[in-house]
Parts: C-alpha cells; sequence; structure tokens
C-alpha cells in the first residue's frame, strides 16, 4: 500500500472526537503486521510499543477529526447542530456530511441570513426530508456527522486533497515511521491519541502512562503560501517536515529540536522551522505532563485546515515518517 492509497484508507474511516472506535480498527489491522504490541486505554488511545532498554520515547498523531452533533430537529427536517473541535462557520457552507449511519446531508444557512452574518446557530444541515419525523427516524439527538469529502490524489500525483488530513496524514506518517524502524535500542511507544481537537486530552492520559523521557507529536500545520498570505506560519506546503520551535500550545524543548534538526541534516532529510502563532499539537499536553515532558514535533504544513478539502504534499508527509524513524533509533 503507497502513501497515498494508505491516507485514503484512514481518511475516509469514521472517527469525530470522542468516538474514534471506527478509525482506531482501521490503524489497528494497519499496524498488526508490524510487530508492535497494542492496547487501548481509556480514553480509547492506541498504542502501540516495541520494548528496548534504551531511552523511552513517545510519538504521537491524533486520529480524531472534527464532527457535527446534532442538538435539535426543526419542523421541516432540519437538523440543527453544535461543533465538536474549532469549525469555522464559512468553511461549512454546502459542505457534504455523513453520520455514522451512513445517512448524508448538506450544510445550508437559514434563508434570511446575509452570507457575511453566518454563524454556526444559523446554519443547519438537510437530510433531504421534509418533516421533523422523517428526519429523527435518520437521525438521533447526539448523533455526529462529519464531513464527506474522498481522498483524491491532485493533477500532477504530488498533493493529496480532501477531509481529515489533519491529523490522518500525521498517523499515515507514524505508520510509515514504524515500518522503517528495524533495530533500536530504544524503548519505543507511538500513540493514535483521541480527543486532540477538544483539547488534547488523549495525549495528556497517554502520556502519564508512559511516562516517556522524550515526546515527538506528528500533526499538521499552517501552510502560509496563498496569495496575499497573512503569514501566521513560517511553512508551505512541499518544505519537507516542518520542525516544531512553536504554537500556541508549546514552546518546544531545545533540545528535542536540535536533535531533529541535526538527524534531519545527516540524513538528509527535507525540513523547515516551524513557528506558528495559533493552533496546538500534542506536543503542548505532553510538556505539561507529569514533572515535565522534553516534547517536541514534526510536522506536515496543510492548505485549508479544519475544511471538507484540505490539502497535503505526499512527500511531505514521506519525509516526517523518515525523521520520526530517524528520532526513533537515535542515541540519546
Amino acid at each position: 500500500m503507497n502513501t497515498f492509497e494508505m491516507l485514503k484508507k484512514v481518511c475516509e474511516s469514521y472517527g469525530p472526537a470522542g468516538r474514534e472506535a471506527e478509525i482506531r480498527k482501521t490503524i489497528e489491522k494497519l499496524v498488526k503486521p508490524l510487530g508492535y504490541k497494542t492496547t487501548t486505554d481509556a480514553l480509547g488511545n492506541l498504542i502501540c510499543h516495541k520494548a528496548g532498554k534504551g531511552v523511552k520515547l513517545m510519538f504521537a498523531a491524533h486520529m480524531d477529526s472534527l464532527g457535527l452533533i446534532a442538538t435539535y430537529f426543526e419542523e421541516g427536517g432540519q437538523v440543527r447542530f453544535g461543533c465538536i473541535g474549532g469549525i469555522n462557520p464559512f468553511r461549512l457552507l454546502a459542505a457534504s456530511v455523513r453520520f455514522a449511519n451512513g445517512v448524508c446531508g448538506t450544510v445550508e444557512k437559514d434563508g434570511d441570513v446575509d452570507f457575511k452574518d453566518v454563524t454556526i446557530e444559523k446554519l443547519y444541515i438537510d437530510l433531504g426530508v421534509q418533516t421533523k419525523e422523517e428526519a429523527m427516524k435518520l437521525v438521533s439527538v447526539g448523533d455526529v456527522a462529519v464531513y464527506d469529502s474522498p481522498i483524491r490524489l491532485c493533477e500532477g500525483g504530488k498533493f493529496a486533497m480532501g477531509a481529515y488530513l489533519d491529523d490522518r496524514a500525521g498517523c499515515v506518517a507514524q505508520l510509515l515511521a514504524m515500518e522503517q524502524v528495524k533495530e533500536t535500542e530504544n524503548d519505543l511507544y507511538f500513540v493514535f491519541s483521541t480527543q486532540e481537537e477538544l483539547g488534547l486530552r488523549g495525549a495528556k492520559v497517554a502520556t502519564f502512562a508512559i511516562d516517556p523521557d522524550y515526546m515527538v507529536a506528528c500533526d499538521v500545520t499552517h501552510s502560509d503560501d496563498s496569495p496575499k498570505a497573512p503569514h501566521v506560519g513560517s511553512c508551505k506546503a512541499g518544505c519537507g517536515a516542518a520542525i516544531k520551535v512553536m504554537d500556541r500550545s508549546v514552546i518546544c524543548h531545545p533540545e528535542v529540536v536540535d536533535k531533529l534538526v541535526s538527524l534531519a541534516k545527516e540524513k538528509n532529510i527535507r525540513y523547515a522551522m516551524d513557528v506558528i502563532k495559533a493552533g496546538g499539537t500534542d506536543a503542548g499536553a505532553a510538556q505539561l505532563s507529569l514533572d515535565g515532558v522534553p516534547a517536541g514535533g514534526v510536522s506536515m504544513a496543510c492548505r485549508y485546515t479544519h475544511s471538507p478539502n484540505e490539502m497535503v504534499s505526499i512527500s511531505d508527509v514521506e519525509d516526517c515518517a523518515k525523521l520520526m524513524a530517524a528520532f526513533a533509533a537515535a542515541e540519546f
């Protein structure tokens, strides 16, 4: 299975924050041939362990996605919703969505609302029915919808586009890294974490359980390459592995940053330094766990994050995998 095929498989698995069972099962099947011992904790984190006598290293990529949770039914069958995770209402207009049971719909705004005045409260999901009773036979309050955008290979074969590359691209990078690590004395833990979109919850629990010597989060970062970009980030899609320096959740430990940079240079892995003014990763939770954990991160620059059609460079995913594999096998 190549990188794009793996991206398609994991991105199109259902798994909003707090309901990650399907995506966890998908990833666990991909992990099985790699020789790691897998466990699932109470929060649903998938923890993959390869035992060693050396330094204890933890890697984490979050497998949860954003979601829309049904809250109320209009008489005409429209479904009002709240957001699981941070979603800009303008990203939702006309988006196709699907619930866990396969029921699909589209997001639209109230008829008397101008586009400039759109808020989440003024949006609804249209299931293609005409009455409240019909809608309630299909969906219940508390059911969660996700974007229903397939993963596609862009023209030229360099970029993948679709929903939930944040952070299923990070999950694929971890899977590739796990496959590439052949021999090491280090004690390795690769975590596919839950509820990152709700405040880095899964990674916090996993870090307490693992008690690592060092931690590296694998996520996406802002891609600063749109026309008239506001320059809230330092990386552009296609730059290689983005080595995290800082985001809103973390100032990365200098020892981890320096190690990643050194390994990238030694292994001739493309890289760039990642500084963003917003957003966060599982490194933020790990760093503040226990009595503190030296934490850092590698990321893929992602265009249009938290939209139905995110975009990442496939080579960036592969470069992140190479750098994590090098870190996993490094001497400390």
